[in-house]
């Protein structure tokens, strides 16, 4: 079916129920680690596995989505650093536009000489509004854009921001504070942005402990990403995927 996997995204925010989502970077992971990975989100009840990175020098990333789609059912979602990062193998891919920047190359430069390539993939294209969120350190998403993050504490800008790109079309919202920030975004960002924008709203970095997730998905969050504290401690998979699928159903 055209469009499958953003159907289901909008049909989950409808009913109100909370998705998780483990972020695998292609150059840190093995095929044991790939396996690990899988039987622990299988077991866990993980919604998406998002695979991608801010480089990807390694060329395991056609590798690593067969051996994830090989595994188990769950829909793989590209998260593309650069138009490179494209792989058939996948389910959909998010089409990043940085909307937090002023970087004309991530808003729409790298989209123009990625467009043939993108289109013919077969994929399930998801445009998708990008909002790097300062997280207290620099992370590779911020040298890599070469754009400045939106404070942590501005949260009338991450609002407008947002607000902004659905306007422009974009169906998704993801507000991410970078892979191993030493603050995620605030409660208090999330609902600000949750409440102004109709689309799904993605965040994700620096989210550490299962609490956290929670806070995130009370605040407004429909679906949740981790990535580096998996990274480190993969048991953490059941403990945050139980607290965001706990979060109450609210319509």
């Amino acid at each position: 079916m055209k469009n499958k996997l953003y159907t289901q995204l909008v049909d989950q925010k409808k009913a109100g129920k909370k998705s998780f989502a483990v972020l695998i970077d292609p150059d840190k992971v093995d095929n044991a680690a790939i396996e690990q990975l899988v039987g622990l989100a299988t077991d866990a009840k993980v919604d998406y596995f998002f695979v991608g990175g801010s480089l990807v020098i390694s060329n395991h990333l056609d590798e690593c989505i067969r051996q994830i789609k090989t595994s188990c059912n769950i829909p793989v979602i590209l998260f593309p650093g650069s138009p490179s990062q494209v792989s058939r193998y996948a389910d959909g891919l998010l089409y990043l536009s940085l909307i937090s920047g002023r970087n004309p190359e991530l808003l729409i430069g790298q989209h123009v000489l990625s467009a043939t390539q993108v289109k013919n993939s077969g994929l399930e294209i998801i445009s998708t509004g990008y909002m790097v969120v300062d997280g207290g350190a620099p992370t590779a998403v911020t040298y890599i854009s070469n754009a400045t993050p939106i404070p942590a504490d501005k949260n009338d800008i991450a609002m407008c921001t947002a607000m902004a790109g659905e306007m422009l079309g974009m169906k998704l919202i993801y507000m991410d504070a970078g892979s191993g920030a030493k603050r995620p975004i605030t409660e208090l960002m999330i609902e600000k942005v949750a409440e102004n924008i109709e689309v799904p709203l993605i965040v994700g970095g620096g989210i550490t402990h299962p609490e956290k997730a929670y806070l995130n998905c009370k605040a407004g969050a429909d679906i949740i990403v981790v990535g580096n504290a998996i990274e480190k401690d993969a048991s953490l998979i059941k403990e945050i995927s139980d607290a965001i699928h706990s979060v109450p159903v609210t319509i």
